[in-house]
């Protein structure tokens, strides 16, 4: 088979990371990978990994990027892939107007993977006009069927993200290096207990949750520290110096370290006593959390959307009511007084994620 996947860019993030982790395993199954996009940093590795990498500007929500209809069309056309795989809007609408123009009798299959809950409107329904529509987990299924009465039901197909379990092992820890590194970087972080936020700054990720915790904590459990991993975005400047004036304001800059965006995140995860999952709207999966409790370190999550699919499977006692503040201390609570042990993981796989994917290809082409 030859898979064109599309999506708007390719520097950081879930979908960028399945779409890489699809392109790998169609190349080790003998198939052609493509995949169009804007470019970004993670090309190179898509490249060095047997995929070929089709540049073109089809990343932005603008009127502009209708002009690249024509030349993605020409692209299907010259390829010939036996599918098209759309992961994002503006590509999935880019598509549908690029194969408009060709023969019934010609087009490529069409698949799409609904990655988000997007807002419910025209814009958003191109996602579930599909020949498959693959949904990340039961909550984007649930999504799907209750707003896009569109999309028959037996069109929709549940393959929950994955990831390696030999990258995030058991029971990892880091090496002394990377200890002695950080604790160089971060002093204040040494001999104490780590509650990690990870996720780039936005106003979603619940940082604002993590300060006013650590603000009803930090007495009572002096060696408490709240460490966030993740970048500011340029346009996310300002929220970040809105954040840490808050902090300066209640005196917290000495109890919560911003580590910004780390290529490590295996290590932070290991490194910390618990890891938070307090986004204030439903996450479609919560990749960061599955991981954090593959290396073995205790989640704790509002119970909501794929973080309570995942949790309500592999690590019960990290569930808490969503919005419900003294639940969130308390269960903190009881995981500084007593640290609690995570069984190894043995679902949400990346084979199986792979195996299920390449599955749906082979059914659509026979």
């Amino acid at each position: 088979m030859k898979v064109m996947q599309l999506l708007p860019e390719l520097n950081s993030g879930g979908v960028e990371r399945g779409t890489l982790e699809i392109a790998r395993a169609l190349v080790a199954a003998g198939h052609e990978s493509l995949v169009v996009s804007n470019g970004g940093r993670m090309v190179s590795q898509l490249e060095a990994e047997g995929s070929t990498h089709l540049t073109l500007p089809i990343h932005k929500k603008a009127l502009s990027s209708l002009w690249q209809i024509c030349p993605l069309r020409k692209l299907i056309q010259q390829q010939q892939p036996d599918i098209v795989h759309v992961r994002s809007r503006v590509p999935a609408w880019l598509t549908h107007f690029a194969l408009k123009g060709i023969p019934a009798a010609k087009r490529p299959h069409l698949i799409s993977t609904v990655h988000g809950f997007y807002s419910i409107n025209r814009y958003s329904q191109i996602m579930t006009q599909a020949e498959k529509v693959i949904a990340v987990s039961d909550s984007v299924v649930q999504y799907i069927t209750d707003n896009y009465k569109n999309c028959p039901p037996e069109d929709i197909v549940r393959i929950y993200r994955g990831i390696d379990s030999a990258a995030f092992p058991h029971g990892y820890q880091p090496s002394v290096q990377w200890l002695n590194q950080t604790f160089k970087d971060f002093p204040e972080l040494e001999n104490k207990f780590l509650i990690c936020l990870p996720g780039r700054i936005t106003r979603l990720k619940g940082h604002e949750t993590l300060i006013d915790l650590m603000q009803q904590l930090h007495h009572q459990y002096p060696n408490l520290h709240a460490i966030v991993v993740g970048g500011a975005d340029p346009k996310k400047a300002a929220y970040l110096q809105e954040m840490q004036n808050n902090i300066q304001a209640k005196n917290l800059a000495d109890r919560i370290t911003f580590v910004g965006h780390r290529s490590d995140i295996r290590e932070w995860l290991a490194f910390s006593d618990v890891v938070l999952s307090l986004s204030s709207q439903a996450e479609t999966f919560g990749r960061t959390a599955l991981e954090a409790l593959s290396v073995g370190t205790p989640v704790i999550g509002w119970n909501r959307g794929g973080v309570a699919e995942i949790l309500s499977r592999l690590y019960p006692q990290g569930l808490i009511t969503v919005d419900d503040q003294s639940a969130l201390q308390a269960t903190v609570k009881k995981h500084i007084d007593t640290p609690q042990q995570v069984e190894p993981v043995q679902a949400f796989s990346l084979k199986e994620m792979c195996d299920q994917t390449l599955a749906v290809y082979q059914q659509i082409v026979k």
